[in-house]
């Protein structure tokens, strides 16, 4: 068993070498086809902005039924905007 081991010990630094490389190249990999958390995607960023906008429009609609409006008056003021 220790033969082994004094056996490997010189072939340690080439095997950290082949690591180095392939890491590098797995890195570079990553990058080129965007699977890194930290990448910048233009379809992320748009459907972020969207998200603010419907949670924006959502407070509002909120905002709207919970104002103090009777149930009766909402109900008309619904059907308002169903005739135009």
């Amino acid at each position: 068993m220790s033969d082994l081991v004094w056996a490997l010990i010189p072939l340690a630094p080439f095997m950290l070498g082949g690591l180095v490389i392939w890491t590098r190249h797995q890195s570079k990999m990553a990058e080129k086809y965007g699977h890194l958390p930290g990448a910048a995607d233009p379809d992320a960023e748009r459907m972020r902005e969207e998200m603010k906008y419907l949670k924006d429009r959502v407070a509002v609609l909120e905002q709207i039924t919970t104002d103090g409006h009777s149930s009766k008056q909402l109900k008309n003021e619904i059907e308002q905007l169903r005739d135009r």
